[in-house]
């Protein structure tokens, strides 16, 4: 038995705190911030991470608070007409073992700290903001904003896209800013008319624009998210924004979707981020995961779902024995860097090439979508929504991701 720090407390850190002590080690968990919650508003969760969830104890109460999904569609946002729609019931999830389902973040979040706080293995810190660390042939030193040091035989950085781990493990400067701008409102279901109510997730494109809203909260909350190719140069997080503004960023939208972007209330911007895929997670008894080793944009809707499969494929990598750090981190990297690099290459693709095509490109993408079957539409998520890393089947992603870290050359 091992006592393992965790920096972060969010989805990835509470996910990683749970597999990694199921195997009988001692967790802490050193949060920065002074409680212990989830920001934001709706997120996806494609089977893939309903599996994770499940080898973590925590699918089921998941799938209680959850809205399980009847379709995916794709509209033209400027005329209002289906382009495609990808069913998710039936066929769907005979193939893929679980549902697909859209969560407030707080309802992926409680489960997961609940379970956490039932657990004697797991110690759970707020305000304990890591800056840096140090280590040596015995274990590795957290060294927190308020001077303590913690110590462990290992650290797992779980603390986001601007983590502090990865700062001194990577390197890599600032996150990179994509240009790409999003508005984020929840409103009540009752303010939302009964004959658009759609149990779907819809996105309407643009050019250059794409608008997606979807049912939260069991239902009882509507989630609208907008976001323009606007060449944004700096990152914003959560920044309050005018109901007017957010409207005219958005003129070219067809009669329903502006009806539906019209009811949104307080709205909050963001700037998108990323960083590029990279070979190298792991320093001898230090290891990155989800956000702060592969941070992807919102375009495959995957950012919570390779979170938690990081975090089960960490826990049974590390397993129940006395280990070798350093060798078992290295282990876990070469298991999940090329399947997070494609992920990460295939969002930045599909907000350029699905959500943001112009005229003629725009044109194109419509019939390519179009003549798609509901069967091939299943084939192309297969790699992602297939993939159960809790029994150990994983599909070989795109090559775009094997090109990312350097493989299949």
């Amino acid at each position: 038995m091992a006592k393992i720090l965790i920096a972060g407390g969010g989805i990835g850190g509470l996910a990683t705190a749970l597999s990694v002590s199921r195997q009988g080690h001692q967790v802490v968990v050193l949060e920065s911030r002074d409680t212990f919650t989830e920001l934001g508003a709706g997120i996806q969760l494609g089977p893939n991470a309903f599996h994770a969830l499940d080898v973590l104890g925590v699918g089921d109460e998941v799938r209680s608070r959850a809205v399980h999904i009847d379709e995916l569609r794709f509209m033209d946002g400027t005329t209002s007409e289906l382009v495609a729609t990808m069913p998710l019931t039936g066929e769907y999830r005979e193939r893929f073992g679980n549902p697909y389902a859209v969560v407030h973040r707080i309802d992926i979040y409680a489960p997961l700290l609940d379970a956490a706080r039932a657990s004697d293995a797991i110690e759970l810190r707020t305000n304990a903001q890591l800056l840096s660390y140090r280590q040596d042939a015995e274990g590795v030193t957290a060294v927190l904003a308020s001077g303590e040091e913690v110590h462990g035989e290992a650290l797992i950085g779980a603390d986001g896209i601007n983590s502090f781990v990865r700062k001194q493990l990577v390197g890599d400067g600032f996150p990179k800013v994509s240009g790409h701008t999003i508005y984020r409102s929840v409103i009540p279901m009752e303010k939302v008319p009964e004959e658009l109510r759609w149990n779907t997730v819809t996105l309407w494109a643009g050019p250059k624009w794409h608008f997606v809203h979807y049912p939260i909260g069991g239902g009882k909350y509507f989630n609208l998210a907008a976001t323009r190719d606007d060449n944004a140069q700096e990152a914003v997080i959560g920044a309050p924004a005018e109901k007017d503004f957010v409207l005219n960023e958005f003129p070219d939208l067809g009669e329903i979707p502006r009806r539906l972007l019209e009811l949104g209330e307080d709205w909050k911007a963001w700037v998108l981020c990323d960083r590029d895929p990279v070979e190298k997670w792991t320093d001898g008894r230090v290891v990155l995961i989800g956000d702060a080793a592969h941070p992807m944009l919102q375009y495959a809707a995957q950012g919570a779902c390779q979170a938690v499969e990081d975090a089960v494929v960490l826990g049974q990598v590390i397993g129940t024995e006395a280990c070798e750090f350093p060798q078992r981190f290295e282990k876990f990297n070469g298991e999940r860097r090329e399947r997070t690099a494609a992920t990460q290459l295939v969002a930045r693709e599909m907000g350029k090439q699905l959500y943001h095509p112009i005229g003629e490109a725009a044109k194109a993408r419509n019939a390519l979508l179009a003549s798609l079957t509901p069967e091939q539409l299943h084939d192309k998520v297969q790699w992602l929504h297939g993939t159960r890393v809790g029994d150990g089947t994983v599909i070989e992603p795109p090559v775009i991701g094997r090109q990312a870290t350097g493989e299949g050359r």
